[in-house]
């Protein structure tokens, strides 16, 4: 009976300690989607007594706002494409070949994971200082490849796992070249792992503000950074409104992973096992 007792406690606790957590994690969602929606031309109590859409208008209508997010849009695009060919040429090697420092070089290419990102900001302005690179562009460009890089790697090293030399060995004694025996057997089965890397790395690189912070100039700046600056500046619900916009992104992304490739399987059996 008291075995029971401690039974039921245990599942109680651990359900509470789920809604506690779910709760914690979605209620600032909640309040910023709410607040964006605020008729009230001030930041006033939650909730809001009144709804329009002034914040989003007002977003679209502002010119830092909107270069913000252009900025942020050509930087996910070209990080995402240039990591994922990157991390794919990287997972291959290191998958396929053997050969002395192996493990080194699969810890560096993942080093940025564990590297906090404002020392990686701090150290690239140091380096294109250095070598007299300030263009705002350049530098945003290096910066979210070497953070989004990692990403691509991983996943596509997780995707290839299980598929066996034998296959790509199969295809070529069939008269296929390397080339071939690729597109036409290693790529199909370890798909799901590089297209979820692209679409990590793209919502990534959307979201990234510490080295993007370091990286920037008057004229070239990411959506986040803007908002971090507005709320320094000019505090209103309009960083709501981006908010809101930039979790929409996100969202779209999770639609088109699911669509490609399903979510359940790089969420779960995303790996290919022959």
């Amino acid at each position: 009976m008291i075995n029971r007792y401690i039974d039921n406690f245990g599942m109680w606790a651990v359900v509470g300690a789920i809604i506690l957590t779910l709760a914690f994690l979605v209620a600032p969602i909640l309040v910023s989607i709410l607040m964006s929606f605020d008729a009230r031309g001030y930041l006033g109590k939650f909730p809001p007594t009144e709804f329009s859409l002034q914040w989003y208008a007002r977003f679209f209508s502002d010119a830092y706002y909107l270069t913000g997010l252009k900025t942020s849009l050509i930087l996910a695009v070209i990080a995402a494409s240039v990591s994922t060919f990157a991390g794919v040429c990287a997972a291959i090697v290191i998958d396929r070949y053997e050969f002395p420092g192996k493990q080194l070089l699969e810890t560096v290419f993942l080093s940025p994971l564990i590297v906090p990102a404002v020392v990686i900001g701090f150290a690239l302005l140091l380096f294109f200082a250095l070598i007299g690179v300030f263009q705002g562009y350049p530098r945003l460009i290096a910066g979210h490849i070497i953070i989004t890089f990692p990403y691509a790697v991983r996943t596509t090293l997780a995707g290839l796992t299980g598929i066996r030399k034998t296959l790509t060995e199969a295809a070529m004694v069939l008269g296929a070249n390397e080339r071939q025996a690729f597109w036409d057997v290693t790529f199909p089965l370890a798909r799901t792992g590089i297209v979820a890397g692209a679409v990590f790395a793209f919502a990534f690189s959307m979201d990234d503000v510490a080295v993007s912070l370091f990286l920037t100039s008057p004229s070239t700046y990411t959506l986040p950074v803007a908002m971090v600056s507005m709320m320094r500046t000019n505090f209103d619900l309009t960083i709501a409104a981006a908010s809101v916009v930039l979790m929409i992104f996100t969202i779209g992304l999770i639609l088109v992973l699911d669509f490609i490739v399903g979510l359940e399987r790089v969420v779960g059996g995303g790996v290919y096992r022959s």
